[in-house]
């Protein structure tokens, strides 16, 4: 019987206005709520054939029973319940007990098959390795005698609490550096400090690259037939290789992509963000005299790069007067980097999907890339003219107005304009 009283579905009693039968259909589904599967049907009949046309899809919507249970009903009174039994509800014969209660060792051979799986295989590397599928385990389970399909052991892997599932990245290759914690507090000091002062704080990265040709590009988009593109990404094919590197704007939720065909250099990196200075930078912050800079500790903006020290010194600090504060995350942290999930995720949902056949159209698209938080993006090209290989001297190195913070030297320092006394 069921426990509950199933509410009525007609379109009276779901009307705000009560109506006249609104008590009757109240107590038509309290007295099928007592009464087992087979009178709920029968009752319910009977009214439906009192009522007459229409009879059965009322019902149904008062009682939520199905037409095709009430007919059944029908059908059953009609035959004057000749073959329904009176010592119990449904008819002999449901159907074959589960697998597991026709053989109670089925489960525990299952779990024995799981268990070097679940936890830790004692044999090593020494042993062969195969993958429990559906497949090989019912093979396995057959082989033990105790056979059972696939679809069988995946009923029985849910109730042992097993399911299908991912990699779950969780634990990091390397233990943190123990500077990690006290680096997070001085990179948040620093933007509070600046911000205070109404001073630019830039994100700044390289985004993965991409072969520029008529290949395919991850995601979807709305078309009438898709797009074709080539079978393999052969780099052979492709027309060039992009190499974006962005600079985010925290203050004012702007971003600004240098796109290039080159190498990803450091002498690349401080030029888009000399080219942001002057194109966007200087509008933004026309009084500004420093800036800080929050960037990866690896790649072509690594702390441990001269040549980008080197080239700060030169295009940001002297050629520009401003006083350059860089503050690195430290080792496996650059997901933290703001400029990973505020622009460059951005920048990929946009362009999901298309190929990326010429340098122009990447440029739309990441000149196209809009948010609903307001997030607005510029983007430039530029070809050529970043090569690999540059070094810089231990004299250079000694020549630059480059103070170590107190705080993580290694990740932390300030970059100051040189006067013709310094360079002297």
């Amino acid at each position: 019987m069921s426990s509950s009283v199933h509410p009525c579905g007609c379109s009276r009693c779901r009307a705000v206005e009560p109506h006249a039968d609104c008590v009757l259909h109240q107590r038509i589904n309290l007295l099928v709520s007592r009464l087992d599967e087979q009178q709920r049907r029968w009752f319910v009949a009977l009214e439906a054939e009192r009522l007459g046309r229409g009879g059965d899809t009322l019902l149904a919507r008062i009682t939520g029973l199905n037409r095709r249970t009430i007919r059944r009903g029908r059908r059953e009174l009609a035959a004057e319940l000749a073959e329904r039994p009176t010592e119990r509800v449904r008819a002999p014969g449901g159907g074959r007990p589960a697998r597991e209660a026709q053989d109670p060792a089925l489960l525990p051979t299952l779990e024995a098959l799981l268990a070097p799986e679940t936890a830790g295989d004692p044999m090593g590397c020494r042993a062969k390795a195969k993958r429990s599928s559906l497949q090989h385990l019912s093979a396995a389970l057959s082989a033990a005698g105790h056979p059972a399909s696939r679809p069988t052991v995946a009923r029985l892997l849910r109730q042992l609490g097993y399911s299908p599932k991912l990699n779950a990245r969780r634990t990091e290759a390397r233990g943190s550096p123990p500077e990690r914690e006290a680096q997070f507090r001085h990179i948040a000091e620093q933007r509070e400090q600046f911000q205070a002062a109404g001073e630019p704080i830039i994100s700044v990265d390289s985004k993965k690259k991409e072969l520029v040709g008529d290949f395919k590009n991850a995601g979807r988009t709305w078309r009438r037939t898709a797009e074709a593109v080539l079978v393999h990404d052969w780099p052979q094919d492709a027309i060039g290789q992009a190499i974006p590197y962005g600079i985010y704007d925290l203050t004012n939720n702007r971003g600004f992509v240098c796109i290039g065909d080159c190498f990803d250099t450091p002498r690349f990196a401080v030029e888009a963000i000399r080219d942001w200075r002057a194109d966007h930078g200087s509008r933004r912050f026309p009084q500004a005299e420093r800036l800080l800079i929050l960037a990866d500790a690896g790649g072509s903006n690594g702390c441990r790069s001269r040549v980008w020290k080197a080239q700060l010194q030169e295009q940001l600090c002297d050629a520009c007067g401003l006083a350059v504060t860089v503050c690195h995350y430290p080792p496996g942290c650059s997901k933290w980097n703001p400029i990973e999930h505020r622009l460059f995720s951005a920048i990929s949902v946009n362009w999901a999907g298309v190929p990326l056949r010429t340098f122009a159209t990447i440029v739309r698209y990441v000149a196209g890339t809009v948010t609903a938080a307001g997030l607005r993006v510029a983007a430039l090209l530029k070809r050529g003219g970043n090569e690999t290989g540059e070094r810089v001297s231990d004299d250079a190195m000694r020549r630059l107005r480059l103070a170590p913070h107190a705080v993580c030297p290694a990740w932390n320092y300030t970059l100051s304009p040189r006067t013709s006394w310094d360079e002297a």
